[in-house]
Parts: C-alpha cells; sequence; structure tokens
C-alpha cells in the first residue's frame, strides 16, 4: 500500500495536489517576510533612519550564508524528490545527512570568518556610509553571525523537508523561528534599549529554534530521511548531483547579495536617507515577491518527483496549473504592492525625504510584478527537472550577467536613485523571457523524446 505522500505525489488530483504542497510554503515564505519586516519595522520605531539604513546595508552580509543553505537545501531537495520518484529511498537518505554535515561544517567557517575578519567585511558591505551608521552595521553583523550555522541550517532543511511530502513540517519550523523573531524584536529593540543589537538578538534566537526543531524532527525517527552521520555519503553521485543543481540556486543569491551590495555603493552616493528609501521599498516588494517564490518552492517536489518516476502527464498538468496560479497571483500582488506602498513605507519611515524616496522607490520596483510568479515557477521547474546548465545559465544570468550591467549602465546614463532603482524591474522582464526558453529546451531535452511508460531519467 503506497504511503499518504505518495498518494498526494502521484494520483491526488493536480489542484489538491499543488495546493497541499504550495499552502505551507506560501504560509513559511509570509512568515519569512514578516520576520523580516519585524527588524526594519522596530527599528524604525527608534526613529533614527541611520539605524534603518544600517541593517539594510549589513543584510547582504548573511545572504552570502542563506545562499550556502540554498546550495544544500534546493540541490538536495532536487536530488532527494527524483530519487525518491524512482524508489531510492537510502540513498536518499544519504543526499541528506550530507547536505547537514557540509552544511553545517560551512556554516562554522562562516561564523569563524566573519568574528575575525568583521571590520573587513563591515567595510565591504557598508563602504562610504556614516561613521555612526558603519558602527551599527558592525554592531548587526557581529551578533548575527553567532547565529550563522543555524542560519544554514534552517534554511537547508526548511526545503529538503518538503522533498519527503512534508510541506507542514517546513512550514512549523519557519514559524517558529519567525515568530521567536517577531516577539522577541520590540522586547529587545525598545522595552530593553538594544535598537541594532536587540534585533540581531532577536534574529540568532530564532535562527535557533528553526534549526533545532528541524533537527528534531530527523533524529526522531519520523521522518524517511536521516542526517545520522553513519550514513553520510558524498560519493555514488550525491555530492555531485546536489552542486549539478544546489550551486546555480545559490549563485543567483550570492549575486543577489551582490548586487544588493553594488546598488547600495551607488545609493550612498545619493545620501543615506536614500539608502534607507531602498531599504524600506525592497521590505514592500518582498510581499509579493516571497509569497511567489513560495508558489515557485512549493510546487517543484511535486514536479521532481514526477520527473523521477517519468510521469510526464502529470508533470506537464502541475506545470500548467502552477503558472496559471502563479500569474493571478502576480497580478493581485501587484495591484496590493502598488497601491498600499504609501502607507507600508510610512510604517517604516517618517522623516519626509526618506518616505519620499521609499515611496518613488517602492513602486518602482513593483513593475516586474505581474512577471515574478511565471519567473519563479519556471526557476523551479528547471531545477526539479535536474537542468544543471540551464539552471546555472539563469542563476547567473537575473542577477549577475543581466541585472549588473544594466544596474551601471543605469547609473553611468542617467544618474539619478530612480533609474538605479528601475535596473532591477527592467532585469526580471528579460529574465523572464530567458527562463521560458531554457525550461523548454530542458523540457525537450529530457521529456519529448522519451518513452515515459517504466523508464527513468538519470540522476
Amino acid at each position: 500500500m503506497k504511503d499518504k505522500t505518495t498518494e498526494i505525489f502521484e494520483n491526488a488530483p493536480v489542484p489538491k495536489a499543488v495546493f497541499t504542497n504550495i499552502i505551507p510554503s506560501v504560509v513559511s515564505m509570509i512568515m519569512v517576510l514578516v520576520y523580516n519586516l519585524a527588524d526594519t519595522f522596530f527599528i524604525g520605531q527608534t526613529r533614527n533612519a541611520l539605524m534603518v539604513a544600517a541593517v539594510s546595508l549589513a543584510t547582504p552580509a548573511f545572504l552570502f550564508f542563506m545562499a550556502v543553505g540554498m546550495l544544500f537545501g534546493v540541490g538536495g531537495t532536487s536530488l532527494i524528490s527524483r530519487m525518491l520518484g524512482q524508489g531510492r529511498r537510502r540513498e536518499a537518505g544519504n543526499a541528506c545527512s550530507f547536505c547537514f554535515w557540509t552544511g553545517t561544517a560551512v556554516g562554522v567557517v562562516g561564523m569563524t570568518v566573519i568574528l575575525v575578519a568583521s571590520d573587513a567585511v563591515c567595510a565591504l558591505v557598508a563602504g562610504a556610509a556614516q561613521p555612526e551608521t558603519l558602527a551599527y552595521v558592525k554592531q548587526y553583523i557581529m551578533i548575527v553571525a553567532l547565529g550563522v550555522p543555524f542560519l544554514v541550517i534552517s534554511n537547508i532543511f526548511s526545503t529538503i523537508i518538503r522533498a519527503e511530502g512534508k510541506a507542514n513540517k517546513a512550514m512549523i519550523g519557519m514559524i517558529l523561528g519567525n515568530v521567536a523573531n517577531i516577539v522577541l524584536d520590540p522586547v529587545m529593540i525598545l522595552f530593553f534599549g538594544w535598537n541594532v543589537a536587540g534585533a540581531a538578538v532577536a534574529t540568532v534566537i530564532g535562527n535557533v529554534l528553526s534549526a533545532g526543531f528541524y533537527i528534531i524532527h530527523f533524529v526522531s525517527g519520523r521522518s524517511m530521511l536521516t542526517i545520522r552521520l553513519r550514513e553520510y555519503r558524498a560519493g555514488g553521485k550525491i555530492a555531485t548531483g546536489v552542486m549539478a543543481i544546489g550551486i546555480p540556486a545559490s549563485l543567483n543569491s550570492v549575486l543577489m547579495s551582490t548586487s544588493n551590495v553594488l546598488i547600495n555603493k551607488l545609493m550612498v552616493g545619493h545620501g543615506d536617507m536614500a539608502v534607507a528609501g531602498l531599504g524600506v521599498a525592497m521590505k514592500v516588494n518582498m510581499v509579493a515577491v516571497m509569497l511567489l517564490i513560495g508558489v515557485g518552492t512549493g510546487v517543484q517536489p511535486l514536479l521532481g518527483y514526477n520527473f523521477g518516476a517519468g510521469n510526464r502527464r502529470r508533470f506537464v498538468s502541475i506545470l500548467r496549473f502552477s503558472l496559471i496560479l502563479a500569474l493571478s497571483l502576480s497580478l493581485v500582488m501587484t495591484a496590493i504592492c502598488y497601491l498600499g506602498a504609501g502607507p507600508m513605507v510610512n510604517a517604516f519611515l517618517e522623516q519626509p525625504e526618506a518616505y519620499d524616496y521609499g515611496m518613488k522607490f517602492a513602486r518602482t520596483l513593483i513593475i516586474s510584478g505581474p512577471v515574478l510568479g511565471i519567473l519563479f515557477v519556471m526557476i523551479n521547474t528547471i531545477q526539479a527537472m535536474g537542468a544543471a546548465i540551464p539552471s546555472m545559465i539563469l542563476s547567473i544570468s537575473r542577477q549577475g550577467l543581466l541585472y549588473i550591467p544594466v544596474l551601471f549602465t543605469f547609473h553611468a546614463i542617467f544618474g539619478s536613485a530612480e533609474m538605479l532603482v528601475m535596473a532591477q524591474p527592467v532585469t526580471d522582464y528579460m529574465a523572464v523571457i530567458l527562463s521560458v526558453i531554457l525550461s523548454i529546451v530542458a523540457f525537450r531535452k529530457y521529456f519529448v523524446d522519451r518513452d515515459t511508460e517504466g523508464k527513468k531519467p538519470a540522476v
């Protein structure tokens, strides 16, 4: 008899299967959004725009470690879901253990590097910011660095758990850490008066709780996967299988961090109020982005499982339904973010100059909102198929080969703060076109000429 997970992946009606997987994923992304907004909101209640700017400047330093979590999380999910579709449960457990131990080791090394070289890290992300802002940046980075290993673990397993069909578990872990952060933020920032340091402490505690929840899940014996050290395997194409998809996925996050540093450095030339406005505008844009990312990541295990099982018809049905849903949500979220930009920005910034920047930037960023859902579904489709080269091309293009040249071109030609921000939506439309082309190429390579009855694709 097939278990409930297999029934959802293989036999449930497509709408039910999709919603069963994406609802917990979307809720998790909303919680991540609220968690990200909480730091900025409560720091904003100090009425110190330099602190808001500092948190915005420090954030890219930790996007790198989120990228490490994404490397093992997305790469592991793609490989494990395909292995489960092929009935290779033992090897799926080996892959899970590989992701846990290797990711944890990288997190510990990263924590050590930041603590030892904190001045260099601050100089890298903060650049020519005012001395007072730079001091806040260093304070935040030094504390959050202590939680880097837990940040990596929570990012790995908030994704991998979905590969075994336990999207609700993934959601609970994310909610636990994020709610703790949200509750602790006002206490530590405002009640204790720790300001930036309070936001950092709350972030570390949230990451520890989230990582602890996922570890308990695996050691409890209630999972078909494992993190036991004796099950650790890097051979048998496990390491290469994880890296083939994980590296492109993490490169996108690394390049996102790099692009954030670059635009912050360029924006500093327009003043710290412009930096604060940009940081808040990005938070507002995240309202749409995180929800739509949740749709993409939620559907990936379904696509990966059916790709591994060679079920072309169900794969296409899931993809078609997901694209329609993503497009509909994209249009709704674009309207919400555009019309609600004023109140949302005002919740974080009251200084007239910073508020004006935040409003203009928020409405500029959401120009690409109508197509973002399609982009994230396409990205996850490519990853689900294990299409390493298309995934790599898309990952280095959106925030690298496409975005960075557009950013510097706009800076050179126009020179205004508003046109610096316009570089992102212009790049997003270019990335959507590229993602559709690459998805078609990957699909034709792996599916079109293959007999889907009984044949299994290579991992």
